[in-house]
Formats: structure tokens, C-alpha cells, sequence
């Protein structure tokens, strides 16, 4: 009986044994999987000068490039945004905020984003875009050789609306008086305005820079631009006036004033707009962010131009200011919002 019941007592007991070594080494598998994932999540940082927006906005296009090459949020990449929603001064913040977070690599989406990145950081890779002249600016040595830590995409700021591959520029003096004054509704890129210029004068154009510095100054500048009989107003793009977008068109309608951007800005009320494809900045970046994740520096990295544009009339906008778009002008747009 005693021989019984010591078999009865020593069975259960190695069943426990290898009950607890199989749940130990599920636990340690388990964190073992948990570690390996860990450690492949990359962490990206965003920072916007305006607001991030929803569907179609730079943030949500971003993501979808970067989809495109594999990386999926909050499987293998984590993302933190961080915007101003129109308030300039909370950059600084902002842009410490996502160092302390140790970010491997931050996208800044315009100059004054750029900048406040580069002042938080000489460390953590930088791409810019929607950046006229990042060597003018300071953020670069130059678009070749960036040198230090930061790298991204330009703007065609510095040509205006009135020169792109001389396309804008048929388009411009057939659809204006040649005589025309332009205002500028910017106030951080004065080289925007002097490289253009010559483009201008070419065109039998005198360009009048207004400087608005807050949305409360719009309305001053619209009367100032009527004051110095300007013919159209033609709209740099920037955190300021994307915060603003429909506002400045209402005050064009309302002063009849056509307004011409330098972005796609005509289904709010625009005149016409010539600028880079809206999507390829994100593309390039995300590319860029990708290198970057896999070891490449930003001081190796050559800055890059836009190499889309798009072309886009409003023609009740048109029709609304007693405009007549000539014909070869409306064949040459990409668009025709009609």
C-alpha cells in the first residue's frame, strides 16, 4: 500500500514541474517577442506650424508614403505629432518636447519649424519641406552638402508664381494687364520677393511687397494693395496664410482683387495657382526618413527640388471679377474649375 501510494504522491508533482517549466518559457518567449518588436519600433517626430488637419492633410499624407514602403504605425513605427494650430511662438516648445521623447528622426513641415527643430537639436536627423531657401534661412550649408543634421525638400518660393520653367510666365502676361503691381501677403521670406523681381520686370511687371505678420493685418493690406492700384495679388504660401486661406480669399472677392498662389489654393476662391504636385513633398520625405532609419546621415543626403508642378484656374472666380482667361491659357492648366 505504501509503495501505491508513493507513486500516487510523485505523479502530481512532476506533472507541476513541467507545468511551471512549459509556463516559464512561454513567459520568456513571449517577452523575448515583445523585446524583438520593441526594438524595431522607430520613432518619428512631427512637427507642424499650423494645423495638422484630417484626411488629405500633411500628416495623413505622410503616413501614406510611408505605408507605401512598409511601415505601418504602431507596428513597426510610432509617430508624435506636435502643431502650433497658428500659434508661432509654441514652436520652441514644442520642438523640445520631441527631443525629450528621443525621436530618431524629425519631419518639420516650413522654415520657421525647421529652425526651431535645429535650435532644440544637433543630433536628431531633421527633414524640412515646404522650405524656400533653407541655405538663405540658415538651416544648411548648402543644397548639395547640407552638412550637420539636417536635410529635406525646397519650395519654389524664390521664382514666384511668375517663373517655372518659363511656362508661368506665358500664362501670367495673357491672363493680366502688363502693367500690374502685386502684393505679397508674407513676412519671414523677403528673399522670396527680391529673387522675384527680375522674373517680374521681365514680364512688364512692378511687384508691390506688403508684409502682414498676423491675421488681423489682412484687411489693412488688402486696402493698401488697392491704394497702390494693384492689378492682383499674388499669395506666397506659409503657415500664416494657410491658417488663413479662407479669409484672404474673401477679402479678394470682396476688394476684387484676383489672386494668384503659389500653391493649390483656387477651390476656395482663388484666381489661379502654379506649384509644386501636393503629394510629392511627402513622398521625398518619407523616402528620405526611410534612409535615414536604416543608417544613412542627413549630411549625406542632398537636398532636393520639386520636379511636379500643377497648373489650376477657377473660372467662376474668373467670371466673378469680369476676367477673360484666353483660351491657350485655360489649354495650358492642369485644372479647370469651372
Amino acid at each position: 500500500m505504501s509503495g501505491v501510494s508513493g507513486e500516487t504522491r510523485t505523479k502530481p508533482v512532476k506533472e507541476k514541474i513541467v507545468i511551471w517549466l512549459l509556463a516559464v518559457f512561454l513567459l520568456t518567449t513571449v517577452s523575448f517577442a515583445e523585446a524583438q518588436q520593441s526594438a524595431k519600433l522607430a520613432k518619428i517626430g512631427f512637427l507642424g506650424a499650423g494645423g495638422l488637419g484630417g484626411a488629405g492633410s500633411g500628416s495623413e499624407l505622410f503616413k501614406r508614403e510611408l505605408r507605401a514602403l512598409g511601415y505601418v504605425e504602431g507596428k513597426n513605427i510610432a509617430i508624435d505629432y506636435r502643431s502650433t494650430e497658428g500659434k508661432r511662438d509654441r514652436l520652441p516648445a514644442l520642438a523640445d518636447d520631441l527631443v525629450r521623447l528621443k525621436v530618431d528622426v524629425l519631419v518639420t513641415s516650413s522654415t520657421i519649424a525647421a529652425l526651431a527643430a535645429k535650435n532644440a537639436t544637433r543630433t536628431i536627423p531633421i527633414i524640412f519641406y515646404t522650405v524656400t531657401d533653407p541655405v538663405a534661412a540658415g538651416l544648411v550649408d548648402s543644397l548639395t552638402r547640407p552638412g550637420g543634421n539636417i536635410t529635406g525638400i525646397t519650395d519654389i518660393g524664390a521664382v514666384f508664381v511668375w517663373q517655372t520653367a518659363g511656362v508661368t510666365q506665358g500664362n501670367h502676361s495673357q491672363a493680366l494687364p502688363r502693367s500690374s503691381a502685386v502684393g505679397s501677403t508674407e513676412s519671414w521670406q523677403c528673399a522670396t520677393m527680391e529673387e522675384s523681381q527680375l522674373p517680374a520686370r521681365e514680364l512688364g511687371l512692378q511687384l508691390h511687397s506688403m508684409e502682414v505678420s498676423s491675421p488681423d493685418k489682412y484687411e489693412g493690406m488688402f486696402k493698401e494693395a488697392i491704394k497702390a492700384r494693384s492689378a492682383a495679388l499674388a499669395v506666397i504660401s506659409s503657415p500664416l496664410v494657410s491658417s488663413n486661406r479662407k479669409r484672404i480669399a474673401d477679402l479678394a472677392a470682396k476688394n476684387r482683387l484676383p489672386a494668384i498662389h503659389q500653391r493649390g489654393d483656387v477651390a476656395g476662391g482663388g484666381l489661379m495657382s502654379y506649384g509644386p504636385d501636393r503629394a510629392e513633398p511627402y513622398k521625398r520625405v518619407a523616402s528620405m526618413a526611410d534612409k535615414i532609419l536604416k543608417g544613412a546621415k542627413p549630411a549625406d543626403l542632398p537636398g532636393e527640388q520639386p520636379t511636379r508642378f500643377e497648373f489650376v484656374i477657377n473660372l467662376k472666380t474668373a467670371k466673378a471679377l469680369n476676367l477673360t482667361i484666353p483660351q491657350s491659357v485655360l489649354f495650358r492648366a492642369d485644372r479647370v474649375i469651372k
